[in-house]
């Protein structure tokens, strides 16, 4: 059983007719996933490689019974775009845009708290259940079907930790990356709660980076929570305070938010955190007896 995106996963690409919405929504196609639609006002009618385009997403739902919306949308309009998917009635969005302001967001965390849908993102590159669907940028090749689930805050260092595991012979159930903004529509927590619940997943890899608290908070509901065992990384030892680095999120403020304050936090609650990507699969390698 994968987590968020499966053979079921039905998907309309919001800014489909961009560049960069048309690139990836035929390579998730191409992949296996079954996208029904796109969706770009103004352009009903039209179609890429295929795919129908809606000028809405509610069009696109009810002609094609979507399920799952992918966000391509430039950064001032992305945020009108995730509540016209939220109001569609799509179970799951992932919003791959980047550069969304902070206080746009925390408006549509909060719309999407009262209801029961899933967001993924911003600033994300998507979720894949390898050899099964993708939602997302993810390099496909890398992956591999197995029972190991990844959450990660960085794209590049899902990708390359994902190759470590598929080098070892390990494979993933699904890998997520959540984004790494400093207001994203799923935490760690969240989606280490579904691996926890999948019968498909035994062992969790979570990645994480300085800045913010969210991964002190996910070594608290491992150890109180979970059954599932989990190793870790932390990226960003050598990062000096008050220096973005990367993602808008990584950046340590006073002295909180430090890759050594994140491996501490984790190894007291017996989570073992690896100090390279290599290292991590080794570890997971050895859980897994």
């Amino acid at each position: 059983m994968s987590i968020l995106v499966d053979a079921s996963t039905r998907l309309v690409v919001q800014g489909i007719t961009g560049r960069e919405g048309a690139f990836h929504a035929t390579r998730n196609k191409a992949y296996g996933t079954n996208v029904v639609a796109g969706v770009t006002p103004g352009k009903a009618g039209q179609d890429v490689d295929g795919i129908p385009v809606f000028n809405t997403v509610r069009d696109a739902v009810e002609a094609t019974d979507a399920n799952t919306a992918m966000v391509f949308v430039p950064p001032r309009f992305a945020a009108d775009a995730i509540y016209e998917a939220i109001e569609s009635g799509v179970d799951l969005i992932t919003c791959i845009t980047e550069g969304i302001p902070a206080h746009d967001m925390l408006r549509v965390y909060t719309h999407l708290r009262r209801g029961p849908q899933t967001l993924v993102g911003p600033n994300c590159p998507g979720v894949i259940s390898p050899g099964i669907a993708t939602v997302g940028i993810m390099p496909t090749q890398v992956f591999t079907p197995g029972r190991v689930g990844l959450v990660s805050r960085s794209g590049t260092l899902t990708y390359q930790i994902s190759k470590e595991l598929s080098d070892m012979g390990i494979g993933q159930s699904t890998v997520v990356g959540i984004g790494g903004d400093p207001v994203v529509g799923s935490s760690f927590i969240d989606i280490l709660a579904r691996f926890d619940a999948d019968p498909d997943t035994d062992l969790v890899v979570m990645v994480g980076e300085i800045g913010g608290a969210e991964e002190e908070k996910a070594a608290d509901f491992i150890a109180e929570n979970m059954t599932t065992p989990v190793v870790a990384y932390i990226a960003g030892f050598q990062a000096p305070p008050g220096k973005q680095m990367g993602h808008a999120g990584a950046i340590i403020t006073g002295s909180s938010g430090t890759a050594q304050a994140k491996k501490d936090a984790l190894e007291a609650q017996g989570v073992r955190v690896g100090t390279n990507p290599t290292e991590v699969a080794e570890l997971v390698r050895e859980r897994l007896g």
